[in-house]
């Protein structure tokens, strides 16, 4: 039996590396003050799924709990935590925020759609933030519905799109 095998001809990529990791191993946060400061966007979303009968409700409610309005504190929420994302997670860097919008609606009978996007005019991306935005908005959908149903389902969370800097990804519209 006669093998034969292809060569190819791709052109070899650096392989990608944990930035957050020092020469020793050790944890560190990146230095970005060589980076030039451009406009920066991120837009990230998280799904929050409820039990048929919780969501039929909220419909009713008009999404309005005992504790006031699930939409608006979610949005109230889930931009207090855009702006402190460098208190949350260690190794990102406190940014200037210059926009943030939230954006909170039915995806189907049983579902809301969180999404997030964020702008800055920085050395390093929003990504975080707008991740961050997304999944507190969820966590305070939940909290203020918790009390309907403990079968409440976060996620998925995912950044839908950046732009900016080195990479862009995905979209932002």
């Amino acid at each position: 039996m006669k093998t034969t095998t292809k060569a190819t001809t791709k052109a070899k990529v650096p392989p990608r590396s944990l930035t957050h990791i020092d020469p020793d191993g050790r944890p560190a946060m990146v230095d970005v003050s060589a980076k030039a400061v451009t406009a920066r966007t991120a837009v990230a979303e998280c799904r929050v799924r409820f039990p048929a009968a919780v969501a039929a409700q909220l419909h009713a409610s008009g999404l309005k709990s005992a504790k006031g309005g699930i939409v608006e504190t979610a949005i109230v929420a889930g931009t207090l935590a855009v702006k402190r994302t460098h208190e949350l997670i260690p190794f990102c860097h406190p940014l200037p925020i210059d926009g943030c919008r939230i954006a909170i609606a039915w995806h189907g009978e049983r579902e809301l759609r969180i999404e997030c996007a964020v702008r800055t005019t920085h050395r390093t991306g929003v990504e975080m933030e707008a991740l961050t935005g997304a999944t507190v908005a969820a966590l305070t959908v939940y909290d203020m519905c918790k009390a309907l149903s403990h079968a409440i389902v976060l996620g998925p969370a995912r950044l839908l799109g950046k732009r900016g800097g080195r990479h862009d990804f995905g979209a932002t519209d």
